[in-house]
């Protein structure tokens, strides 16, 4: 073939002797299949290439959102075939032919309706074959296109989506109720404090100027400093001793607060800056507020004094336990990445990150003594099949392993892992690490077949076994709900017991190294798939040694029941979603198990869509859960149905208001409409009741990395959510919580956001611009009508800025600026958002 790319030794690729590529674009046709609930799609090839595609030299594989593919309506030149999770390839059908110069289609249909830019094939690349029928090379797509969603057919997922199709109108009808308010009612600090009091006076801070700090207190006086000369370019001086200095910080007892844990006052006035707290987290948090006063102007010029208004504080935490998971296996994140990240949850008052390190598609942390994690699970590239002891690509990671600006591969040694430790130890953040056991477990299980063959090689079969994880005779068929096929873990075996266990002794001593103790650990345990160990030998022969098991769907509780005692012996408390503390009954429904109960377990609930109350019945069933709730919490589900918008959407549409209005002792009140806008009915929903609400510890965003691709995607997805999700964790309950007649409880809700957007606005997006060197955070593009020649625009966050343009150009810093409506008669109209910092949104073409 003409067709030539040669792999570096680096793990890149470079061009030798191009002449031309097979072109591709992917098009959606329709989502209002028949029946109900199809699409039908379609790619073109265009063959720029010297050679002839016939229907043995060539396969197209690419990945994207899992759907089934259903067989063809009509006969097409070439097939769709699924291999597993997310990768799927083209074959050509006998006779096909593809000559220089020509161009062809082939259409298929799946289900599941496909609105989103991010659910296209991702990734695509050619592999050629020669006449045996082996792979000749592999070649990727750099001449592919998405052509654009336009049609309703395209906007919405079938003709039972409720929801209106994505517009510039649909966003303008959306904001129309909202307004600027005054500056005195916009809320100076996120998340709201207990109490703010402004007090007469003010005090200025100078370069040199002084942070005297209590014993103990030396860690949160540094990171104070920095973080302020970072702000501001003022720097202070440390003085170990609380009374002196310009800013004290200090233990003590926080009126109102009776000692709770992470409480703070902080009092600024014309003597000072003090600071106590009823423990160093409360000292730190109190930090964290100073900076937030500190006035939007100086983090932009960062010259001269700092003048700070007189206020009062008193605050303590609503939750305890305030976490956000991050996925950095399905692509991966950089250690850099995730202290960035560290940062922005401590300004925001969040003390827990959950660290996804395990996956189907990615090993993540180094592992002493099982160098395959990461040598084979740390990475995506081509293989041959499924069969084969590697990861094949995701999520659009491309054939070659390790190649630059592709997110598959990468993971973090033990230095690195020790060191985003400390760091966020340093901040009052407690990672958790998760080994998601038995399903979610590819990476895991291709890395240990690759070990087990290289010791067999050398001779050493009694160590091969050692920490092998599969039953090598299991003829299981399943499907996972991310689509593999070969994800679960043998339960029948004692080596899978005994890895589990040595990666758990090697987290036990990374935290030692790092001066901590692991206390919390993250066992996963969630969507096994139906069928799994149903052909599976071992797990036959376990079930005849053990008749109380019954069922293969009852290993699932076999595993865990036998992993407990384990984590227990070393101190851990044990969390997992919310699948480990549920039993299916007879009629296969989860009902709670008690089982696990009052026996250190914690379960993660995300399920509020298909199980309603299910966060309710666990929790009066005496299990201590975090709420996760997917309709609000859930970062990585797209802002809004727009194609463009990236992100999932299976759960619904998440944006800032979803993750802000949340009342999490009766969240029916802030759960609405199922995924496809129909209303949810909670007329049998089980309450939560008064004697439990003391078992919802806390609350968790959750960024799952499917269509997150890099460091400014994911800031984008998580920014400005995290800030209404931080509300509902910290902040005290909120009075439309409490309110029940419904139309009453949403004008309160409505003018509370109101004001908490006019904030996000005017003060906390903008100041994200600067902060730790600035962060990609999203602004929301305008809404915008033209009726009778005259445009009208507004936006969801009162203050930001509209400028528009009437020639069809980009809107800039330099085009006017939207105040009042405007006659635009005959033109080409975009619109676009910008905040204080000169950030802006997408631009919007406006229709007449």
């Amino acid at each position: 073939m003409a067709l030539v790319w040669a792999a570096c030794s680096s793990g890149g690729r470079e061009k030798e002797g191009k002449q031309g590529q097979v072109g591709v674009s992917w098009k959606l046709v329709s989502n209002f299949g028949d029946p109900t609930g199809t699409f039908e799609a379609r790619f073109r090839l265009n063959n720029q290439s010297g050679d002839t595609l016939s229907d043995s030299n060539w396969a197209l594989f690419f990945n994207m959102s899992p759907r089934h593919i259903l067989e063809g309506k009509t006969a097409q030149p070439a097939v769709l075939k699924h291999l597993n999770g997310d990768w799927y390839k083209m074959v050509p059908e006998k006779g096909f032919i593809l000559a220089p110069g020509d161009s062809i289609e082939i259409r298929y249909w799946g289900t599941e309706g496909v609105i989103k830019e991010t659910d296209a094939p991702l990734g695509p690349y050619f592999v050629f074959y020669n006449t045996k029928g082996e792979e000749l090379q592999t070649v990727q797509v750099e001449d592919y296109r998405i052509e654009p969603f336009t049609s309703r057919e395209q906007l919405l997922r079938d003709s039972t989506d409720r929801l209106e199709a994505h517009s510039p109108g649909k966003i303008f009808r959306q904001n129309a109720w909202m307004s600027e308010v005054p500056a005195d009612q916009i809320r100076k600090i996120i998340p709201s404090p207990v109490s703010f009091q402004p007090l007469k006076g003010k005090f200025e801070l100078k370069n040199g100027f002084t942070i005297s700090y209590a014993a103990g207190l030396a860690g949160e006086a540094r990171l104070l400093k920095e973080k302020f000369n970072a702000a501001t370019g003022l720097d202070a001086t440390l003085k170990e001793g609380h009374a002196g200095g310009d800013v004290v910080l200090a233990i003590g007892q926080v009126e109102g607060q009776n000692g709770k844990p992470e409480a703070y006052q902080l009092q600024v006035d014309e003597k000072g800056i003090r600071i106590i707290g009823t423990d160093p987290a409360g000292v730190f948090y109190g930090t964290q507020s100073l900076l937030a006063l500190v006035p939007l102007e100086r983090w932009k010029d960062k010259t001269g004094k700092v003048t700070l208004d007189g206020v009062s504080v008193k605050d303590a935490p609503r939750f305890g336990f305030r976490s956000m998971h991050f996925d950095v296996s399905r692509n991966f994140q950089t250690k850099e990445t995730v202290l960035r990240t560290i940062d922005l949850l401590s300004f925001y008052k969040i003390n827990h990150l959950l660290l996804y390190v395990t996956e189907d598609e990615g090993w993540r942390v180094e592992i002493e003594g099982l160098p395959e994690l990461t040598e084979v699970g740390g990475k995506r590239g081509h293989v041959a099949g499924k069969e084969v002891a590697a990861l094949h690509p995701s999520y659009g990671s491309g054939p070659v392993p390790n190649e630059a600006g592709k997110h598959g591969s990468g993971f973090y040694t033990k230095k690195e892992f020790i060191e985003i430790l400390k760091y966020a130890k340093d901040r009052h953040i407690t990672v958790i690490p998760e080994l998601n056991f038995p399903g979610h477990a590819r990476a895991a299980i291709k890395a240990m077949e690759a070990r087990y063959e290289r010791l067999m090689k050398a001779g050493k079969p009694e160590e091969a076994e050692e920490y092998r994880l599969v039953d090598p005779d299991d003829q299981s068929q399943y499907l996972s709900a991310q689509f593999y096929k070969d994800n679960v873990v043998s339960v029948a075996r004692e080596s899978t017991y005994r890895f589990y266990e040595k990666v758990v002794d090697a987290y036990v001593a990374m935290y030692k190294e790092a001066g901590l103790t692991l206390r919390k650990f993250h066992t996963g345990g969630d969507e096994v798939a139906e069928g799994a160990w149903t052909k599976s030998p071992l797990a036959q022969k376990l079930m005849a040694a053990d008749p109380s098991i019954r069922d293969p769907k009852n290993l699932h509780i076999y595993f865990f029941r036998k992993l407990l005692p384990i984590l227990l012996k070393k101190g851990l408390e044990v969390h997992g979603w919310e699948e480990i503390a549920l039993r299916k009954n007879e009629k296969g429904v989860y009902d709670p198990n008690p089982e696990f109960a009052g026996k250190h377990v914690v379960p993660y609930i995300w399920n509020n869509l298909y199980d309603l109350d299910l966060g309710n019945r666990l929790a009066n069933a005496g299990y201590p859960v975090v709420l996760c709730n997917v309709t609000n919490f859930y970062f990585d589900l797209a802002y809004n149905n727009n194609p463009a918008e990236p992100g999932l959407y299976w759960g619904g549409f998440v944006d800032t208001r979803t993750n802000w209005e949340f009342a999490p002792y009766d969240y029916f009140k802030t759960t609405f409409t199922n995924s496809m806008g129909a209303p949810l009915d909670f007329s049998r929903a089980e309450k939560l009741r008064p004697d439990a609400r003391k078992n919802i510890i806390g609350i968790e965003s959750q960024l799952w990395a499917e269509t997150v691709k890099g460091r400014e995607m994911m800031e984008y997805y998580i920014l400005p959510k995290l800030l209404g999700f931080s509300e509902s964790a910290w902040s005290p309950e909120r009075s439309w919580e409490t309110i029940e007649q419904p139309e009453q409880r949403r004008k309160q809700a409505d003018a509370e956001w109101n004001v908490f957007a006019n904030r996000l606005a005017k003060t906390d997006l903008p100041r994200l611009a600067y902060f730790n060197g600035g962060y990609n955070y999203r602004i929301p593009a305008p809404g915008a009508i033209v009726e009778n020649g005259i445009l009208k625009a507004n936006t969801e966050l009162p203050g930001l800025a509209v400028r528009y343009t009437t020639d069809g150009s980009e809107p800039t810093l330099s085009s006017p600026v939207y105040t009042e409506p405007v006659s635009v008669a005959g033109k080409l109209i975009r619109v676009k958002a910008f905040d204080a910092s000169g950030r802006g949104s997408k631009a919007t073409e406006v229709n007449p």
